[in-house]
């Protein structure tokens, strides 16, 4: 099947754009003899500007626009980590990465081996971290499987663990279709077939890699449609390498020009950082991975699944804006990938729960990627596992009666990011943001409803507010054990 094939079986079509607001009240859920099916779709390093229905004028997302329009949009939706093995880890527990030790992409420096790593004269040694997702956590596929006989499926980037034993089919997951060690799509050509991928085979040459994954995504829906299933389909769009098809390129490029847009650069730590969205490959990789989204959901309506199936969108982190080709811009939040400013951990969410949340409605509450195993849970009668999902909080109340005691969110990021990120640990609180830098030891205070874009620091303002957010972080690192950078001697020698 070629693009226009694809984008034809999609049923593409314009989305309404949504106003912001605080959470809309919403219906009643309607009783069904069979559970309801859980697709849950992730994509990679997609920022949280990167949408239509975000406010992005240049990217084109009408599919995801129109999924908007049919559930609940959350402006405040973050991410466990500003880079995404740790996210990928908290979605599949409902923990806290440093409660697990997964704090960092892996792959990156540990501590005995950062001599071999560009950071290896920074003022820390980052933490140790476990690289690998324990078999003794039971993921959501599991819990699924073993409560409620759901059929599971796993499509795309899994990177949570470099041992064949850890990949998805050890986690639960009945199907496997490209999840395995890597973070990219770096074997054969990359994002088009051959890929070079031990979990997908090959498909034929020049095939391009979000198609093929939503493919598989729907064929696996049609097979299982008599029976609940979960399929989580994790894309790795729009992760680097920058890669799209030719047409798709043009398109943008014209439509640039169209625009008027040029490059404009600002200045984050030593890294340049984007600020405008005009990348042309970078919006055609957006469309791609929006084409196949909207290629599942029309399997969906087309076998009469959409009222029954519950959809879940959203990042694994903020969108990549200081390296790696800079390919977009999260104004007006700060920085992206890699960083704790709101840039590398405020993501896209979009919940359709077909008979309960309203179309179109908007939640500005702040919510985590640890809520959404709890939240899959209680949607779908299975008993809440609080042993387990011990960090996350269902988000059931707060879809169905605009109402829940959410507390605090954390982060513990004790690591260097290749995006030009430093160690460090950050709390929000109602609108209030402390973020703690382990390099230099200095505390900065953020009211977000105020200064989305971080550009005030309020610490030296408000001392009692930067101190009793600052305690309940240190409480948060001593409840989990979370392990902090240390000296570098190769720094100190220096």
């Amino acid at each position: 099947m070629n693009r226009r094939d694809f984008i034809k079986a999609a049923g593409l079509a314009a989305g309404t754009l949504l106003t912001t607001g605080r959470c809309q009240r919403l219906t009643a859920s309607e009783t069904s003899p069979q559970k309801p099916n859980v697709l849950f779709i992730l994509a990679d390093d997609l920022g949280w500007a990167d949408l239509g229905c975000y406010g992005s004028a240049f990217y084109e997302t009408p599919n995801l626009d129109r999924l908007a329009t049919q559930g609940m949009r959350f402006t405040d939706a973050y991410a466990a980590c500003p880079v995404c093995s740790p996210t990928r880890a908290s979605i599949m527990t409902g923990k806290y990465p440093s409660r697990l030790d997964t704090t960092d992409w892996f792959g990156a420096p540990q501590p005995d081996t950062v001599q071999r790593h560009w950071t290896r004269h920074k003022p820390l040694l980052p933490a140790r971290y476990r690289d690998y997702l324990p078999h003794e956590e039971v993921t959501p596929a599991e819990a699924l499987k073993k409560a409620a006989g759901y059929t599971t499926f796993f499509a795309g980037k899994w990177h949570l663990g470099e041992a064949e034993a850890y990949w998805p089919e050890h986690h639960g997951f009945d199907i496997n279709k490209g999840g395995h060690n890597r973070g990219g799509p770096y074997g054969g050509k990359q994002y088009f077939s051959p890929y070079g991928n031990p979990r997908l085979e090959d498909g034929p040459d020049g095939e391009y890699l979000p198609l093929r994954l939503a493919e598989e995504t729907a064929q696996f829906i049609e097979a299982s449609q008599t029976k609940p299933f979960l399929a989580f389909l994790s894309f790795y769009k729009v992760h680097t390498p920058l890669m799209t098809t030719q047409e798709l390129e043009e398109k943008y490029k014209k439509k640039r020009e169209q625009m008027e847009l040029k490059p404009e650069w600002g200045q984050e730590g030593d890294r340049r950082v984007r600020l405008v969205q005009e990348h042309a490959v970078y919006a055609g990789m957006i469309e791609a991975m929006d084409t196949a989204v909207g290629i599942v959901l029309a399997k969906l309506a087309e076998l009469g699944l959409d009222d029954r199936t519950i959809v879940f969108f959203t990042s694994d982190n903020g969108g990549l804006s200081t390296s790696e080709g800079h390919p977009t811009s999260n104004l007006p939040l700060r920085a992206g990938k890699g960083w704790l400013y709101e840039g590398g951990i405020r993501v896209p969410l979009i919940i359709k729960w077909p008979g309960v949340t309203r179309s179109g409605s908007v939640c500005s509450e702040p919510v985590t990627s640890t809520d959404y195993y709890p939240t899959i849970l209680e949607m779908t009668g299975l008993p809440l596992r609080a042993d387990q999902h011990c960090d996350g909080k269902s988000l059931v109340p707060l879809i169905k009666e605009n109402r829940m005691t959410r507390g605090p969110i954390f982060w513990h990021y004790p690591h260097y990011g290749n995006q030009g990120g430093s160690p460090g640990a950050a709390v929000r609180e109602g609108d209030w943001k402390l973020i703690e830098f382990f390099e230099t030891n200095t505390l900065e205070l953020y009211h977000l409803r105020e200064d989305i874009g971080e550009s005030r620091n309020l610490a030296d303002l408000y001392p009692d507010k930067t101190n009793a957010l600052f305690q309940k972080l240190r409480a948060f690192r001593r409840e989990t054990d979370a392990k902090m950078p240390s000296a570098n001697p190769a720094s100190l020698s220096d």
